[in-house]
């Protein structure tokens, strides 16, 4: 397989897991086992494209957000976005001092996707009861900012899964539980992504033509990819539930565990 055809491929990857429920960093950690570990860069890269796209599609939203600050409404959202984003800055900064790593290995990686398709079921079965409401509390921007940590601990997780679950566990209905873990996750991931540049700095000293290429392509494909499922995401979900993604965090578990087993 070319390298173009790779770098396509993984653009797509993280276009299509980074807002699903299915987790980018654990597909993108599968992958590497079969296509060879990309640099760092490249996957900060394909990330940013991600967000990028999400920022267009919630372009209007959040410039509303920043030009009617003084609104009660929006300086109450604005700042429910803050706590979430300072928790999960707070819990990273912690972990970056600590030394910690993300686990490379299959296995967590596919106990934590069959966790989370258990815990898909559970909050959409307890949502049949608890239709949930267009409120964002207090207690659910907590809540969603430690779903961040916990994802970005534990591969396989999903960060967009667990800030949805946790939304809806805390009273919002499905639309704004994933509106505010979209939200929220734009500063956290364009954080995550700048405080990573500033460690790699020495290899973006280095980069040559090919690797700038791959950078743009992957970026690229990965923005196209990512806005066109958002979008599609966002009309899905005012009709259904997340429980197909459940199924298929089944199989995928299932896939990995296979693997391991042989």
């Amino acid at each position: 397989m070319s390298n173009t055809i790779e770098v396509i491929l993984l653009g797509i990857l993280e276009g299509i897991t980074e807002f699903l429920p299915i987790s980018s960093t654990g597909h993108l950690l599968i992958a590497e086992h079969w296509l060879g570990k990309r640099p760092e860069l490249f996957n900060i890269f394909i990330q940013s494209g991600a967000v990028l796209a999400v920022l267009f599609i919630y372009g209007n939203h959040v410039k509303s957000l920043f030009s009617d600050w003084r609104k009660k409404e929006n300086f109450d959202y604005l700042s429910k976005i803050t706590l979430s984003f300072g928790i999960t800055a707070a819990f990273g900064v912690l972990a970056s001092k600590t030394g910690f790593k993300l686990p490379e290995e299959l296995a967590p990686i596919a106990w934590a996707v069959l966790i989370g398709a258990i815990a898909i079921f559970l909050v959409e079965r307890y949502a049949k009861t608890h239709p949930g409401n267009e409120l964002v509390t207090w207690r659910l921007a907590v809540f969603v900012g430690l779903a961040q940590v916990l994802a970005g601990i534990f591969p396989g997780t999903s960060r967009s899964a667990a800030c949805i679950l946790v939304a809806m566990l805390a009273g919002a209905n499905r639309p704004i539980a994933t509106e505010f873990s979209f939200l929220v996750g734009i500063p956290t991931m364009f954080a995550a992504s700048a405080y990573s540049l500033l460690k790699i700095k020495g290899e973006i000293k280095s980069l040559d033509s090919s690797m700038l290429f791959d950078l743009g392509l992957g970026f690229t494909t990965s923005l196209i990819v990512a806005f066109l499922v958002v979008k599609w995401l966002l009309r899905y979900i005012q009709t259904h539930t997340f429980i197909p993604f459940a199924w298929y965090r089944i199989g995928l578990a299932s896939l990995l565990f296979y693997y391991l087993l042989k």
